[in-house]
């Protein structure tokens, strides 16, 4: 009389919405008075040994298979193998278990064990939290821990296109600007119609530009260069200008965020205008740029600055009192008095 031995294997497989699930396969001691293969089933059918455990060769019994836990004999009842250990099933479910969340009672082996996170549901306790619709192998969200259809959770939760006015479903993609979602496709030109994507783009009147339609629409063209003006232009002469392309006549330095002049309608800087147009100070021959409302001295094609219009003697300022001339220099009256 031979005895035939059937455990409970462990098998995994990922569903959607990255649920794992898991399967116990049945094994039970027989004593059969036939050669035929006494199988337990489960959800899945088990493989069959060739030879059951506690039984020589010959069918003879050699030692006693008891449960790893209890201690009670397994024989004529399904069992569970863990780690090489047979469990009874009353004391597999109590050690290894999980527990619903939805009704919070333990995943026995004759269950399907869904988990997702390290949380665990019965089959048929795996719904959306609003319709109770089942979510095995669908797509599913989570708000505050609670399991939801994707339609649900767009119903509630999901943003809706600036455009087309259609919910953004959970997964796709969106593009936000100032507090406004759009889908992907819905966030385009104004002008050409096409995706801007994550291209730059140029806001106007409540509508998005890429920037070569902004610039053919609207940008202003540098008097320089005749290119566009998207950012940091300047306006002399009621001309616009890009701040690279306004430079000094003279040394080609940027004028943008300094102090110019102009002579003849081109731009200088202070520096270059002094050298090449400004007259100099017959007491120190610096330039006299006249710029800013500063005051000078002119006589007789000659001109100080008002600092050095002094007395070539005493040096006693000459600025609004009388002075005589010696030559090339100028004397207060009463150092040239003696003249």
């Amino acid at each position: 009389m031979k005895r035939r031995a059937n455990k409970i294997d462990f098998l995994s497989h990922k569903t959607a919405g990255f649920i794992t699930s898991t399967f116990c396969h049945w094994r039970t001691i027989w004593n059969s008075p036939s050669n035929e293969n006494m199988e337990g089933e489960g959800l899945n059918r088990a493989r069959t040994e060739t030879a059951a455990a506690g039984q020589d060769t010959k069918g003879r019994m050699t030692e006693r298979y008891d449960c790893h836990y209890c201690k009670e004999s397994l024989f004529g009842k399904k069992y569970v193998l863990r780690e090489e250990n047979p469990y009874c099933v009353k004391c597999y479910e109590s050690l290894y278990s999980n527990t619903c969340e939805e009704c919070k009672k333990p995943i026995g082996c004759n269950s399907r064990d869904l988990s997702y996170k390290d949380r665990h549901w019965h089959e048929e306790c795996f719904h959306c939290f609003q319709c109770k619709r089942s979510l095995v192998d669908k797509p599913f969200c989570t708000k505050d821990d609670q399991l939801l259809c994707t339609e649900c959770y767009s119903n509630e939760y999901s943003s809706k296109c600036h455009e087309c006015k259609k919910t953004i479903m959970p997964g796709s993609r969106k593009m936000e600007h100032k507090g406004n979602s759009w889908h992907e496709t819905c966030f385009t030109c104004k002008r050409c119609q096409q995706p801007i994507g994550t291209k730059s783009f140029i806001p106007k009147d409540n509508n998005n530009y890429c920037v070569p339609c902004y610039e053919k629409q609207f940008a202003m063209q540098c008097v320089h260069c005749k290119k566009p003006i998207t950012t940091g232009g300047v306006t002399y002469h009621d001309q616009p200008w890009h701040k690279d392309c306004f430079l000094c006549t003279g040394c080609k330095q940027q004028l943008s965020g300094q102090r110019f002049t102009s002579r003849d309608d081109f731009a200088y800087c202070l520096n270059c205008f002094c050298n090449l147009y400004a007259k100099k100070c017959a007491s120190c021959t610096s330039p006299i740029s006249g710029l800013g409302g500063s005051k000078y001295i002119s006589f007789e094609e000659r001109q100080w600055h008002n600092d050095c219009f002094n007395c070539k003697k005493c040096s006693v300022s000459l600025v609004g009192r009388g002075f005589l001339t010696e030559r090339d220099d100028i004397l207060c009256p009463e150092c040239g008095k003696d003249i």
